[in-house]
């Protein structure tokens, strides 16, 4: 009750083109949203500290020349863009699909992009030990795997829930080298994660970095989060061209913290004709509780130091959220997706649950692509864009891939 509504902003195409401008633009619109009150300070000199050498290190050729080079020959981009004609016709489309295969790129997810660019960077910075939350276990994993390429310490602390229903990747990122430290506070899921993530970092940041992996958090983390993810539309941009000669019609991702949406609608946001449709947790309906769909029932608030929608009730208290996607059980978006959509940038959707699984298991059947259970939200949302029509080729970023999911899948069977 303390917070105005947000100020709109201006989305001007000079940030499409360059992942630095896109950063500087979103820290520029960050700054003229009217915040009543001082936001706690903890680590602020770290926060400042990072945030220059955030910006430095974009703007230094051997710095981006060496992330470049281990995306390439470590994590194996460029990513393909696969034309899914089966599917395209399972759902009804009269355009053509294509997926941006984020779940080929090393450890099966788009994470790598951002932990090999923090870890990089804070490498730089002198820092030798790397926190981390993770959800659906992908983050996780990527900045164990980092962390393990670099030769630094890693915890990534990880709610008990999802611990439980992400076994696989836990196994894998102990495997890795990484201490996994089980959250047994508030829902036992990724908000409490990175609760715990914080507490560390703000008793530990002499010698920790905080590799957050989604677009919230405290500033500098959502502008520098899409900076290292923008290779995704980047690549998909030239890519387009290069299939079609001409960019898609839309392209639609899965929104939980923000990354992979805003990672590959960074390439995009200066095109008007353009659609670019973000994808929520339905969960299993639109009561209290029982969904993570914060651009429907989510109203401004503050958590985890970012000024977004968030879901909350009267009191200001933060809700509880469910997805069968862990990576989707969050109760704000990403400000840098809160700032499109009050632009009119980015379309809102939402998919529940059972929709999800089902948009998984279809193209399981019509392309032989196992997909993440985050991605098939942004999947399941084809159907309705078949319905209403999209003017030319649309783009799907599928973010992962679900290895990690199938005990989980096995259960919703049931």
């Amino acid at each position: 009750r303390h917070i105005r509504p947000p100020v709109p902003v201006q989305i001007s195409d000079r940030h499409t083109r360059d992942p630095r401008h896109h950063a500087e633009t979103l820290t520029r619109a960050k700054a003229t949203r009217p915040i009543t009150g001082q936001q706690p300070d903890v680590v602020g000199a770290d926060r400042r500290h990072h945030d220059i050498r955030h910006a430095i290190a974009l703007g230094d050729d051997a710095f981006r020349a060496e992330l470049r080079r281990d995306l390439a020959e470590y994590g194996g981009r460029p990513t393909p863009l696969t034309s899914v004609p089966r599917l395209a016709a399972a759902v009804g489309a009269r355009f053509e699909v294509a997926l941006k295969r984020e779940d080929l790129l090393h450890t099966g997810a788009h994470k790598l992009n951002n932990a090999l660019g923090q870890c990089l960077l804070a490498a730089r910075l002198g820092k030798r030990r790397i926190i981390a939350e993770t959800g659906a276990g992908q983050h996780g994993v990527a900045t164990a795997t980092a962390c393990a390429r670099l030769g630094l310490a890693c915890d990534v602390y990880m709610g008990e829930v999802d611990m439980h229903r992400q076994r696989p990747n836990v196994d894998r990122m102990r495997l890795l080298g990484a201490r996994v430290v089980p959250v047994a506070s508030g829902s036992r899921t990724l908000k409490d994660a990175v609760n715990e993530a914080l507490r560390d970092w703000s008793s530990s940041f002499v010698d920790s970095h905080y590799c957050l992996g989604s677009a919230l958090g405290p500033h500098p983390y959502p502008a520098m989060v899409v900076s290292f993810q923008a290779v995704i539309g980047e690549e998909t941009r030239a890519q387009a061209l290069a299939l079609w000669g001409r960019l898609p019609g839309a392209v639609v991702a899965c929104v939980g913290g923000g990354s992979n949406a805003g990672g590959i609608f960074a390439a995009f946001v200066g095109d008007a004709a353009v659609r670019l449709v973000g994808v929520e947790a339905g969960g299993r309906s639109r009561e209290p509780g029982e969904h993570a769909a914060r651009f429907q029932d989510g109203v401004p608030g503050v958590l985890h130091g970012a000024y977004t929608y968030l879901l909350q009730d009267t009191d200001g208290q933060v809700r509880p959220t469910h997805s069968v996607a862990a990576g989707l059980d969050y109760p704000a978006v990403s400000p840098v997706l809160a700032m499109l959509r009050d632009g009119g940038r980015v379309e809102p959707a939402a998919a529940g649950d059972a929709a999800a699984v089902a948009a998984l298991r279809q193209l399981a059947a019509t392309e032989g692509i196992v997909a993440a259970l985050e991605s098939a939200h942004a999947l399941a949302h084809l159907p309705v864009l078949a319905r209403e029509g999209v003017e030319g080729p649309l783009v799907v970023c599928l973010s992962g891939r679900g290895d990690k999911d199938l005990e989980q899948l096995a259960l919703e069977v049931a």
